[in-house]
């Protein structure tokens, strides 16, 4: 098994999956045609591959065959034995088991069954023909090809990492280039006729006939009214010949003109040869007699790894014939080399002479196979020649014969005298990454970048030409060259372009890899920007420009909002003197501005602006947006409404709104607000105040403050009082009103009982709602029990002094588990109430 996985390993590599589109039956009967003709299981595993029978397809057939259902067996056997798709996977004995020797294992008694049961359901399927061939190891055929190909797969991965392919080594096992003869052509002139060949003669004209004949094997052929005729060892064309001066004999119109006569090829026979020696698999081949030299050494899988594909011998009657160099089909395509073989040909393979490795910058580079009085320069025309980016001049050869390798250096004037050994690596280097004429000009000039140190641009001067001059913005009284040292370090030197051009200074010879660099004016101040502020469509900062007015950054700007003031336009200025030796007192320069229109109607004629001023277009105090407030529950007209004046209050909410209903109930209405952005961040504030470390902080980033809170009002109040800061509140934008219906309970809950809800009693005290939940509970806290009302507010319980109303909710806290405090505990308990209480107090002072 370990020698076929050897064998196949060079070939598995080139098995795709386009290829493999044999049906069942042709593999079968492919299995079958090889069997009779003695292949052995190692030229049946090859064949296979070759024919791209990938291990999918054999498991597949694996599967077909264990599947024994009848759909599965109508739609894998045909009419015919020789169709059977499915293959035995473990033969099927002969001798009976007795059952006290029997020491089959599960699964083997399982196949063995089903292949009594596979003979059973189709007896004209004999056993010889269910493929039983077995593997050294006691496997069946389709078990070692499947195990042979998955190993394949799995070696040939790591191998190809590590070995080179030898250059034309694989075009004989390469699944897309067969070599098969063309059978469907005219009869060539040169073809031998011999035994089995088909022979058709047509007669046409005074004399009409057809004669087909296949060529006994004495080499005649017999022809009614004539007798045997012997064609045998005759080319097409003689024999064509023959035939026509044999029959002229009884068609006697053929010698006049007035009939035709012409012999063709018809079915042609087999011939067998040899391919021996360094091939895949040497053996005898039955192949067409229209087959070539290298449709047999297909057949035989290749040359192996030491094999010659420059020196392909045909030997015919124990001489040779032809010696077949297949670098020339490959590279000139000389299909002439490749003869039409005979019967009885022996094809010799003899190992290679010279193998050598080509590496670096070629366009092919491999492993190649050279003859003797082959060099260097035969090697770079297989390989295709240099690269672009190659150093043509020489090439390294590293040899490894004699006692010590040895490295030659050759150049390119010896590459058609200098041979090569075996196992030679020719290795061609890539030029330089550096330039040996590059100079380069950089900055203020129109043609930017690298150009050619020659004849007639070895100067500044000569360069500015060739860059088409400085642009508007260089700045010529100084330029630098950045010149390359011979140790390789850069010096720089200083140019006076403006001298070099007027001619007043000597013009500066360049050096190879010299860059010019001439600076912009821009280049050597901060980018000028300008900014506007406020009430524009697009606020921001902007390039700066010259003669930029305040009308043009207004526009460039995207125009004043609706809400922009006119009146009131500020520029302002930096205070800029860079003669100064002191500090001065003034930070900026302002000026203020009138628009009308987008134009300037009032302050500083001719005002332009300069770098960096600063302009805020400010926002109109007359321009008010619309700010909703929204009613809902016990009113006639609920719904959204707009704040109409600064102060307005709960009173002129519900006045607006038509009133309250008959059912509304004034004392349990609450008011909804937002919360602001300053709210919320005050109370984070306040939240982090109270963080002292330890387990008594709160987590601030995971604390949702929400968007609204509630505001305890007293509506019954506002409304009999309207305008009192004490009960009519003011409102302010997005705020709602919710007036619910009167609602006649009250619900404890907490540290009861059973918390409930229950009918509210008019003077009825806190005592008698406690026990209509059934008392206080084990752990009630009852000094801290306290009343939410239906308008949001809340009040501690005091017993027999507690206010209660419609709709409100008694809530009795629950004492926590008394555990043993340390000292370190209770200061911090202590501390965390502390901390409390100053964020609670904090929270209700910031809301008032």
């Amino acid at each position: 098994m370990k020698k076929i996985s050897l064998l196949l390993l060079l070939l598995i590599a080139t098995i795709g999956q386009s290829f493999a589109q044999m049906s069942d039956e042709q593999i079968v009967k492919m299995v079958q045609d090889a069997q009779k003709q003695g292949m052995s299981q190692q030229q049946i595993v090859m064949m296979l591959l070759q024919k791209g029978v990938t291990k999918e397809k054999l498991l597949q057939l694996k599967a077909a065959y264990e599947e024994n259902t009848q759909n599965a067996a109508t739609s894998s056997i045909g009419t015919s034995a020789t169709t059977d798709s499915r293959l035995r996977t473990k033969p099927v004995s002969k001798q009976k088991t007795s059952p006290k020797n029997d020491t089959s294992t599960p699964e083997e008694k399982e196949k063995e069954a089903k292949d009594r049961r596979y003979l059973k359901e189709f007896p004209e399927i004999k056993e010889e023909q269910l493929l039983d061939v077995e593997t050294p190891d006691g496997t069946s055929l389709l078990d070692s090809l499947t195990w042979e190909i998955e190993m394949n797969e799995r070696l040939n991965k790591i191998l190809k990492e590590k070995e080179k392919k030898v250059f034309g080594r694989d075009i004989f096992n390469n699944q897309t280039l067969t070599f098969e003869p063309l059978l469907n052509i005219a009869t060539p002139d040169n073809y031998l006729l011999g035994p089995g060949d088909e022979v058709i003669i047509d007669i046409w004209g005074a004399s009409q006939d057809n004669i087909r004949e296949i060529i006994s094997p004495d080499g005649n052929i017999i022809v009614q009214g004539y007798g045997p005729l012997h064609l045998s060892g005759l080319t097409a064309k003689e024999a064509n010949e023959r035939v026509k001066n044999e029959l002229s004999k009884i068609y006697s119109g053929i010698n006049t003109g007035n009939s035709s006569i012409r012999l063709t090829l018809g079915n042609i026979r087999s011939i067998q040869v040899n391919v021996m020696g360094e091939v895949l698999m040497p053996g005898t081949y039955t192949l067409p007699s229209l087959a070539s030299a290298f449709h047999a050494l297909y057949s035989a899988g290749g040359v192996n790894p030491i094999g010659s594909l420059r020196s392909m011998k045909v030997f015919r009657g124990g001489k040779e014939v032809a010696d077949v160099d297949v670098y020339e089909y490959l590279l000139k395509g000389k299909n002439d080399l490749n003869i039409i073989l005979q019967d009885g040909d022996v094809i010799v393979i003899n190992p290679y002479e010279n193998q050598v490795t080509l590496e670096g910058k070629v366009k092919r580079p491999m492993i190649y196979e050279m003859k003797k009085n082959e060099v260097v320069g035969d090697l770079l025309q297989y390989a295709g020649g240099f690269t672009g980016d190659a150093y043509k001049k020489s090439i390294r050869v590293i040899r490894k014969s004699g006692r010590e390798r040895q490295i030659f250096n050759v150049d390119d004037d010896e590459f058609d005298r200098f041979l090569l050994a075996d196992g030679d690596q020719v290795s061609v280097d890539s030029v330089l990454d550096r330039f040996e004429n590059r100079i380069e000009v950089r900055g203020a000039v129109y043609r930017e970048g690298l150009y050619a140190l020659r004849e007639g641009l070895q100067t500044v001067k000569q360069l500015l030409e060739k860059a088409e001059g400085l642009r508007g913005d260089a700045f010529p009284n100084r330029a630098v060259i950045y010149r390359e040292k011979p140790d390789l370090s850069t010096e720089v030197l200083a140019v006076d372009i403006q001298g070099i051009a007027s001619g007043n200074v000597p013009d500066v010879q360049l050096e190879k890899n010299d860059v010019l660099y001439i600076p912009s004016i821009f280049d050597l101040r901060e980018d000028y920007t300008i900014a506007v502020k406020g009430d524009v469509g697009h606020p921001g900062t902007y390039k700066f420009v010259d003669n930029m007015t305040l009308e043009d950054l207004i526009i460039q700007s995207g125009g004043l909002l609706e809400s922009a003031s006119t009146i009131r336009v500020d520029v302002s200025r930096r205070i800029k003197d860079p003669r100064s030796t002191r500090a001065g007192e003034r930070r900026a320069e302002t000026y203020t501005f009138t628009l009308k229109n987008g134009f300037i109607v009032s302050g500083p004629s001719d005002f332009t602006l300069e770098p960096f001023d600063e302009v805020y277009v400010r926002r109109s105090p007359g321009y008010q947006e619309q700010q909703n407030v929204f009613i809902e529950g016990e009113v006639v007209f609920g719904g959204e409404y707009t704040l109409a004046k600064k102060g307005e209050r709960l009173s002129d909410l519900v006045k607006r709104a038509g009133g309250l209903t008959v059912e509304a109930y004034p004392e349990g209405a609450r008011l909804t607000r937002k919360l602001t952005d300053d709210e919320k961040a005050r109370v984070q504030t306040l939240l982090k105040l109270t963080q002292q470390g330890g387990k008594d902080s709160i987590n601030v980033e995971q604390l949702d403050l929400g968007d609204t809170y509630f505001v305890g009002i007293e509506l019954n109040k506002a409304l009999e009082n309207p305008g009192s800061d004490e009960w009519d509140i003011i409102l302010r934008e997005g705020d709602v009103l919710q007036i619910p219906e009167y609602n006649g309970t009250v619900k404890i809950s907490g540290a009861v009982m059973y918390p409930n809800t229950v009918v509210f009693k008019n003077k009825a005290k806190l005592k008698h709602y406690i026990s209509q939940s059934g008392g206080y509970a084990q752990r009630a806290k009852k000094s801290r029990a306290f009343v939410i009302y239906m308008n949001g507010t809340v009040n501690v319980a005091k017993g027999s002094r507690t206010k209660l109303r419609p709709g409100c909710e008694i809530v009795v806290p629950l004492k926590p588990q008394r555990k043993g405090l340390g000292l370190t505990e209770i200061m911090s308990l202590a501390s965390s109430t502390t901390s409390m209480a100053a964020m609670v107090t904090s929270i209700i002072n910031s809301t008032k």
